[in-house]
């Protein structure tokens, strides 16, 4: 189990206080994540990875999503690039994903063209919410294959390299300030055939994560970043009313009280609903591994408790904050910062059931 060092909790607390200025991770917290793997939770032993099984994978996400809801974030998107280390050719994956700053940013859209040319192919296009874009070694995107009128659309994925890609510096979202989540475009941009994949061909490596369904894997990691939010707010809220325990005694006595009941409850509910999440996780992740397939009943009930989770940690959120008073409005204030991350998190398509 990965544990994150208290002088890392710390360095990343800091600057998410200065995140609405700042926007990006230090270069201290940034060696950290390198030197800890934490983006290559998904890439092979073989190419300098940790190859984690998905229940202990989200387990990591939520404790770095616990330290700060950007940081976890990033964590879980950079390591779910680690997918394409199996899907590129070899030779290009030992390349692109063995080096110890390997981590990629991209977009699962097809917004762009690629037209054939020898050897590989010109690309032109745009996409939005690139996290981590500022420090990508690697780009990825979904681009339509340019062909003769009435053909079938073919859909293809690129790989670009840093120099190739234009970061258009357009993430203004009211949480997850510091995930760097801006829109990237090329123009014209050569990219070989052998930087190009199919995220629907046999993966090049054996582990079971690569022949996992997408949704579900989508599912599970943000809620186990939602989780890992939630408790920080927990945290935050218990400490802050601490803070207030004898203000609060004086002029309303019953306050403490009330908000310390109200925790207590939702603490227990929450757990209840986490565990069901990693029994859930756990065992589906074991008959995944046995039978080689997920049925989908199980990517059902996959996905109806990863949204079950998401919802159960707003439904926290909501019933504690009004209880916190007006100092936790202020957009500087910890948990209001905690409060907006949450809400962006869970506001992901893949969270919301429809």
């Amino acid at each position: 189990m990965i544990n994150i060092p208290e002088s890392i909790v710390r360095e990343v607390r800091d600057n998410a206080a200065n995140g609405d200025r700042n926007g990006r991770l230090t270069p201290t917290i940034l060696n950290y994540i390198y030197d800890a793997k934490l983006f290559k939770v998904f890439v092979p032993e073989q190419l300098n990875g940790l190859m984690l099984p998905l229940p202990d994978a989200l387990r990591v996400f939520e404790q770095a999503a616990r330290v700060d809801g950007s940081f976890g974030w990033l964590v879980t998107i950079g390591s779910g690039g680690g997918f394409f280390s199996a899907t590129l050719p070899p030779a290009q994956a030992r390349e692109l994903f063995g080096g110890t700053n390997a981590v990629v940013a991209g977009s699962g859209h097809a917004n762009g063209i690629a037209r054939p040319v020898e050897g590989g192919y010109l690309v032109s296009g745009q996409w939005k919410y690139c996290s981590g874009s500022t420090y990508a070694s690697l780009f990825t995107a979904n681009c339509r294959i340019e062909g003769l009128e009435g053909e079938e659309t073919i859909i293809r994925s690129f790989a670009f390299l840093p120099d190739q890609v234009n970061i258009i510096q357009d993430w203004n979202s009211f949480g997850l300030k510091g995930t760097e989540s801006h829109s990237i475009s090329v123009d014209n941009a050569y990219v070989p055939s052998d930087r190009t994949f199919d995220i629907m061909d046999n993966p090049n490596y054996d582990d079971p994560i690569f022949r996992y369904p997408f949704m579900p894997f989508a599912q599970t990691s943000f809620a186990a970043v939602s989780l890992g939010i939630c408790r920080h707010f927990a945290e935050e809220a218990r400490s802050f009313a601490e803070e207030k325990r004898e203000e609060w005694s004086r002029s309303r006595s019953q306050r403490m009280e009330g908000l310390l009941r109200a925790l207590g409850e939702q603490d227990a509910s929450l757990k209840a609903v986490a565990d069901q999440f990693y029994e859930t996780v756990e065992r589906t992740w074991t008959s995944f591994g046995t039978n080689g397939e997920m049925t989908e009943q199980q990517q059902l009930e996959v996905g109806t408790i990863s949204q079950r989770l998401a919802k159960s940690t707003l439904a926290y959120a909501h019933m504690i904050f009004p209880l916190l008073g007006m100092a936790v409005l202020m957009e500087d204030n910890a948990i209001n910062a905690i409060w907006r991350d949450l809400h962006t998190v869970t506001q992901h398509s893949v969270l919301v059931p429809g």
